[in-house]
């Protein structure tokens, strides 16, 4: 009887499915997914460079200042080596510069650059980027990285094994938070004016948490190309430079020069053990957002209340989520800025409740998890019980014990499916991340165009497991009459 239900609740789950079945199947293996959002397969004129927001980590300093990071995007720039900058070559998809209090390395370089694909996901073909975020993975994927390409840059011990080297943080950033990048067109030869630029000046780190940060680093930039065009926020930071004033100062520039083609990528967190990030907040939002900071400054200076208030809601209010929902990026120009064309990247509230509800109908049935809470223990039970491995090519798998059998299971895009990944813990892997994702705010929620991926592996998943389960209840209905 349980597995007439779960067969049922398979056939369900295809049937009220919001695309059609093959339709997302072949979505599987033919949509390009190399960043539809970054424009990689139609040629264009221009480059982009972009102002990246990092969402806030829950740790440290960032638990209580919630400030995020803060880099800097070039679709025509790529990395001679971390500290050298050539044009991008055929098929490359452009690159991440950043720099940090500590890269860590053996000299003290101000700025690294590393391939885009390595920055959000730690690998170079996104075709093999992970679909399950662990700590024990990115540290993999970290390891990796190091020995490909910082083997001349990363010899001491401590650089090789301190968890504080900061050029960890520029591999599979998605792991651990939230990326938005705000983007508009360049020049072949504003490109090549920076790298000639930046290959010929000293790399000595200079950073001051005051006058030097992060958002410093990424507004200087921004500005050579594109003077005055992003801007501190001295009154709302207290006296700094923070990356969410550099976001949204850029942003302004951007929709008030049209032939900039302003656009807005949204990466989300990677679902999985990884603790989540936090929306990235000015200084006096922050205050009026946290009552452990507002409560002592009202009861010490209650008159500095009225005025955090006053300041924030006039001048500094700015929203990362709701600038990509306006202006998402895509694969086509964006001067169609129709709703319609938004939708299919960023979709919209019926298109995620039809996926709910969808969702809801499996899980009914067969009381297969479906929400937030129930993927996330999955995740857990299968982080703990699991051991990640990384192959050659820079896909992940997950070594794991299953009814008494070793057994594993793919945990990138390119092998969730393959015939050497378990079927029915892909499927249960499946079904965890597709209800995490549903689960989770606009914010936590993957492109639209991301998620029909998503559940298209899911439905292809099911149908492998409904195949499974008409050959155990063939062979249990005919067993007893070959007795006989």
């Amino acid at each position: 009887m349980s597995g007439f239900r779960a067969t049922t609740a398979l056939g369900r789950l295809l049937g009220a499915a919001p695309t059609s079945c093959w339709r997302s199947l072949r979505l599987v293996f033919t949509l390009p997914f190399a960043f539809l959002l970054l424009e990689a397969a139609i040629p264009r004129a221009s480059a982009d460079v972009g102002v990246i927001l990092n969402e806030s980590l829950d740790e440290d300093f960032d638990r209580i200042s919630s400030t995020g990071h803060s880099a800097i995007f070039f679709s025509r720039i790529c990395p001679e080596s971390p500290v050298k900058l050539r044009l991008c070559r055929p098929g490359e998809l452009g690159s991440v510069m950043s720099n940090y209090v500590n890269m860590g390395e053996d000299q003290s370089y101000e700025w690294n650059i590393v391939p885009l694909n390595i920055y959000l996901y730690g690998v170079e073909d996104p075709r093999n980027r992970p679909l399950f975020a662990s700590y024990r993975l990115k540290h993999l994927l970290e390891e990796r990285y190091r020995r490909k390409y910082l083997s001349d840059y990363c010899t001491t011990e401590s650089c090789m094994t301190s968890t504080k080297s900061e050029w960890r943080e520029m591999v599979a950033a998605t792991m651990i938070r939230g990326v938005y990048i705000f983007a508009v067109s360049t020049t072949a030869e504003q490109d090549q004016q920076l790298i000639a630029e930046f290959n010929n000046s000293v790399n000595k780190n200079h950073f001051n948490g005051v006058t030097r940060n992060c958002a410093d680093f990424t507004k200087h930039i921004i500005n050579l190309y594109f003077p005055h065009s992003a801007h501190a926020d001295y009154l709302n930071d207290f006296g700094m430079t923070s990356p969410k004033a550099v976001a949204r100062t850029f942003t302004h520039y951007g929709l008030h020069h049209r032939e900039s083609d302003f656009r807005v990528m949204h990466f989300a967190q990677v679902p999985g053990v990884t603790r989540r990030s936090r929306t990235v907040r000015a200084g006096t939002e922050q205050l009026f957002h946290s009552g452990k900071l507002l409560v002592p400054m009202a009861l010490i200076s209650y008159y500095t209340v009225p005025v955090v208030t006053v300041s924030y809601f006039t001048t500094a209010r700015f929203n990362a989520q709701k600038e990509f929902e306006h202006h998402p990026a895509a694969q086509m120009p964006t001067s169609d800025a129709s709703a319609d064309f938004r939708e299919q990247i960023a979709g919209n509230d019926a298109d995620w409740k039809r996926f709910r509800r969808s969702l809801d109908s499996l899980a009914e049935e067969s009381g297969l998890r479906k929400t937030g809470k129930e993927s996330n223990h999955f995740f857990k039970k299968f982080d703990e019980e699991g051991a990640p491995s990384i192959d050659e090519n820079g896909a992940a798998w997950m070594d794991i014990e299953r009814d008494g059998k070793p057994t594993n299971v793919g945990l990138s895009a390119s092998n969730v499916l393959a015939r050497s990944s378990d079927s029915a813990l892909s499927y249960e892997f499946l079904l965890a991340r597709v209800g995490h994702i549903l689960s989770s705010p606009a914010r936590g929620r993957e492109t639209m165009i991301e998620f029909n991926e998503d559940w298209a592996r899911l439905e292809h998943a099911a149908l492998n497991t409904l195949e499974k389960n008409r050959m155990v209840l063939a062979n249990a209905q005919t067993g007893p009459s070959r007795e006989k």
